[in-house]
């Protein structure tokens, strides 16, 4: 066969074989796998991307009478109803006996479920075809990651039943995992939320089926209801005035006191409230911006990442900032209810990751190009806040910054 010479007639080559599958969730499958090669590839707005795709496509094959094109596209059509032409398409003659099940699907369940600290949430739908010739109950899981943002990983498969008996058990399992049956609404306004984010990313996260089932789950969120109960309201920044009763409450706080931070003085004091002003600054880069929500997970991203890139420590503030951490995130998990457990998690994690802490410190080798030059400002002893002494040296070091 001869190669094809346009993404139009390879999707046909591929979907060759539609019509002897057995069943419209089968045949859904293949095309919203197919359509994943179109939003991998998009560089933005790859919803978008799909949908131009599909009404290019129905365009460019609406003379095609095969029963393979036919079907192919009735697929794609109750993937992406809401591509130009795709309300036009109807089965062809020899249309196998499931393409009038093509997206007639209903809900059977919602439920959400994840870990304690709030690190991730997963969304489960369970839908039946109208018509069980159009395929066995299926599952829509979709996981939603509240440290970046976005919905990190979608999936569609079955036996339903089974899906969802595994998610039970492995939360049942799992102390600091919790499970519950959600609102639809809420479910659909969630991950179709963080979807939105993930449609526009210049790099989608690298495993999973997020790509392959990206079109399916959209077809199916679209059946549930919009939401009908409130929504969580994203917590707005701390004010200035909000920011320093938070510290003076930490400061009084049992965690506080038994690390000694209420007794610190002299030097070091204003390491203290540097460090402090730290983790709020860190918690405020959150979608959620809660600055009391750690985790090993937020710890981690803190600790090993984003301080080095964004801070410049001395000494003295190196030392401080592992002990301010592991006070924080057990008065941060008091205050929000956590099970023991779950604190201790991440204070063991906050001193499993001070040598690595230590390292990055002394290395530098995560420093921005800016926290880099403010660091060697002060190794000279040069004051950031002098504009004079601050020019003179730029003036001095300009063959070097330009280097770099």
């Amino acid at each position: 066969m001869a190669t094809p010479q346009t993404p139009y007639e390879a999707v046909l080559h591929a979907a060759r074989d539609v019509t002897r599958l057995d069943s419209a969730l089968d045949a859904e499958m293949l095309g919203t796998a197919l359509l994943g090669s179109v939003y991998a590839i998009a560089e933005t707005d790859r919803s978008s991307a799909v949908r131009e795709f599909v009404t290019g496509f129905l365009a460019a094959t609406a003379r095609r009478r095969t029963a393979a094109a036919t079907t192919i596209r009735s697929v794609f059509a109750a993937l992406v109803p809401d591509a130009e032409g795709a309300a036009r398409v109807r089965p062809g003659s020899q249309a196998p006996a499931w393409s009038g099940q093509l997206g007639r699907v209903h809900l059977t369940g919602t439920w959400a479920y994840g870990d304690v600290y709030g690190d991730q949430t997963s969304y489960l739908a369970t839908f039946a075809y109208d018509d069980a010739a159009g395929g066995p109950e299926h599952a829509l899981v979709a996981l939603v990651d509240h440290n970046i943002g976005i919905t990190k990983d979608v999936f569609v498969g079955g036996p339903a039943e089974r899906i969802l008996d595994q998610v039970r058990q492995m939360c049942s399992a799992d102390d600091l995992t919790w499970f519950r049956t959600e609102d639809p609404g809420r479910m659909r306004a969630e991950v179709d939320r963080h979807l939105l984010i993930t449609d526009d990313l210049g790099e989608l996260p690298g495993e999973g089926s997020l790509a392959t089932d990206r079109a399916l789950v959209g077809a199916r969120l679209a059946l549930l209801p919009t939401a009908t109960v409130p929504l969580a309201a994203v917590p707005a920044p701390l004010s200035t005035a909000d920011r320093t009763d938070l510290v003076r409450r930490f400061l009084a706080a049992p965690e506080a006191v038994q690390a000694g931070l209420d007794t610190v003085d002299g030097p070091e004091l204003a390491s203290l409230h540097f460090c402090i002003s730290l983790l709020l600054d860190h918690s405020a880069t959150f979608p959620d911006a809660d600055p009391l929500r750690w985790s090993p997970a937020v710890a981690g991203l803190f600790l090993l990442d984003w301080v080095h890139r964004r801070a410049v420590l001395d000494m003295d503030d190196a030392a401080m900032l592992p002990r301010v951490l592991r006070a924080w995130v057990r008065y941060a998990g008091r205050r929000r209810g956590l099970p023991e457990a779950a604190v201790e998690q991440t204070a063991a994690a906050v001193d499993e990751m001070v040598p690595e802490f230590a390292r990055l410190y002394s290395t530098g080798e995560r420093r921005s190009p800016a926290t880099a030059a403010v660091a060697q400002l002060m190794a000279d002893g040069v004051d950031p806040d002098d504009p004079a002494a601050l020019d003179a040296w730029i003036e001095a070091n300009r063959d070097r910054l330009t280097d770099d």
